[in-house]
């Protein structure tokens, strides 16, 4: 008997009402058939079934409210071996609407994998944070799994015993499929946590895509404490982390751990073969996947569809360095990090309040141009996942000290790889930073669908000519707009970029419009 978890139904939504069943108990259904009818507060849903089976059990009668990654009906499939599983009600159901057997203490269940995104249906398993056998804590973090926007963290739904990982490091899982199965506790007698009991049960058919072994190979027994930063540490050095010895309290592996281990194997490796070995002539070969291959295929579709111009100039950032050190204190009394970018972004922002048309985006066969009044400015970040584009949204309505506060929680998401599906889409203009990783110049490629992309090179204290024609020193950030020649052309583009400029240099003139 399986129980059909209810998924992620839309972004911020945990709770919905059933409003009709399509379908009665001990009715038989087809994969896909629409099973539920819910409403949430934004649109009626139909709910499908996942398995082809006989309905078991309805959860919830018309009118309840019923929870998102929570039991909505039971059903039986071909797999299944009668009478071996009970049928559990989800807790919200009141208990005079459902009866259940509570003679055994504790069920086999499988962790469905949700939704974790807006068109997601697929993810890498980057790392399990738990291991076959291990007793786990309702939200505790059991898988670190990236999808082609951001890194994610899989939390348990119940306190129970892991018993299947379904899946090897490295291996796509895909969305509402099991991820694992966990042994849990119901009511009456308490399973013993500290049982390193393993359940055997048949894991559900899996795509083809799926490895033919269903668990995890280890290399010795036991689990390895350690916390997932440096999980993440020794998954970068390519250390098995059961293999470390652990120096903290009960055996946690450290940072310091990983150090030792890495320095004791190039000791051995050394000692063993007296002298290092040089290797030429090998090859290595790595899918493309995540965040890199989103970005390959963001970057493909733009420049064979979009035909780019560019524009580039001199930014002479002397009296915007004297603007940022006169604040700096101010915004540091409030916890915030004053860099340039929100000067920048505020300064764009004034820009394309005159010019409409860079803020603007036509579609796929040129017949229509959409103006937005909304100025979403993006700002490439190179995090540990790859290259990511957060935006800041409705700038123009945004303080500079509201605008920094953005820069700084987006950058820091985005380094961590925790952003939010919605703080990487509904761009507008996109920022390229080259010159913070020591970059001058770049020709970036157009955000698609956005019109308009600049990159800035770092600053550079270079000799420029006074009014006076005197030679002095000048700090001087080079940029380079790229451009949608199909609806922008050269005069306007460099108006534009003038326009932008011109706040950037006298920074008195763009405080006058601040808000």
């Amino acid at each position: 008997m399986k129980d059909f978890i209810l998924p992620d139904i839309g972004e911020g939504i945990v709770e919905c009402e059933l409003m009709e069943w399509l379908v009665a108990e001990g009715d038989m259904i087809e994969e896909d058939q629409p099973v539920a009818e819910v409403m949430t507060d934004k649109a009626l849903v139909q709910i499908p079934a996942m398995y082809a089976g006989k309905v078991a059990k309805l959860y919830y009668k018309k009118g309840d409210i019923a929870k998102v990654h929570q039991p909505l009906f039971a059903m039986q499939t071909a797999d299944d071996q009668s009478g071996e599983t009970e049928i559990t009600k989800p807790s919200s159901v009141d208990e005079t609407t459902t009866t259940e057997s509570t003679s055994k203490s504790s069920r086999q269940e499988d962790f469905i994998l949700p939704d974790i995104g807006e068109g997601i249906v697929e993810c890498e398993l980057v790392e399990w944070l738990v291991s076959e056998g291990e007793w786990v804590s309702e939200d505790q973090p059991v898988a670190e799994v990236m999808t082609d926007k951001a890194l994610v963290q899989i939390p348990a739904k119940h306190d129970g015993v892991v018993t299947n990982l379904y899946y090897a490091k490295g291996d796509i899982a895909k969305v509402h499929t099991p991820l694992f199965a966990q042994t849990i506790e119901v009511q009456g007698e308490q399973t013993d946590k500290s049982s390193s009991s393993q359940v055997k049960v048949k894991p559900q058919a899996q795509n083809s895509a799926a490895p033919e072994s269903t668990t995890l190979p280890h290399t010795t027994t036991g689990k390895a404490l350690a916390s997932p930063a440096v999980r993440r540490l020794a998954r970068e050095q390519d250390i098995n982390i059961h293999q470390v010895p652990g120096s903290g309290k009960k055996g946690r592996v450290m940072k310091e751990d990983i150090a030792a281990f890495v320095s004791n194997d190039k000791t051995v490796t050394k000692q063993s073969s007296g002298k290092a070995t040089p290797v030429s002539g090998g090859t290595r070969t790595e899918a493309i996947r995540g965040v890199k291959a989103a970005m390959a295929r963001q970057m493909m579709n733009s420049v064979s569809t979009i035909p780019h111009f560019t524009v580039s100039d001199e930014i002479d950032m002397g009296n915007l360095i004297a603007a940022r050190n006169q604040l700096k204190a101010q915004f540091e009394q409030q916890d915030i990090k004053l860099s340039f970018m929100p000067f920048i972004i505020k300064a764009l922002s004034l820009a394309l309040s005159e010019f409409p048309i860079i803020n603007a985006q036509v579609n796929d066969d040129c017949s229509e141009l959409t103006y937005f009044d909304d100025h979403n400015i993006g700002m490439a970040v190179d995090s540990k996942i790859g290259l990511l584009v957060p935006n800041i949204k409705s700038v123009q309505n945004l303080s500079l000290l509201e605008v920094a506060r953005e820069v700084n929680r987006l950058i820091d998401q985005a380094r961590a790889g925790r952003l939010g599906s919605s703080d990487l889409k509904g761009g507008t203009i996109s920022i390229s930073n080259v010159g913070v990783i020591g970059g001058t110049v770049a020709t970036p490629v157009i955000n698609k669908p956005e019109a308009a992309i600049v990159a800035l090179g770092k600053i550079q204290k270079l000799p420029r000519f006074d009014q006076n024609e005197q030679v002095i020193a000048a700090n001087i950030m080079h940029i380079s707009w790229s451009g949608d020649h199909r609806i922008i052309d050269g005069a306007t583009m460099v108006r534009f970029s003038n326009l932008w400029k011109s706040y950037l240099e006298n920074p008195l003139s763009m405080f006058t419009l601040l808000k």
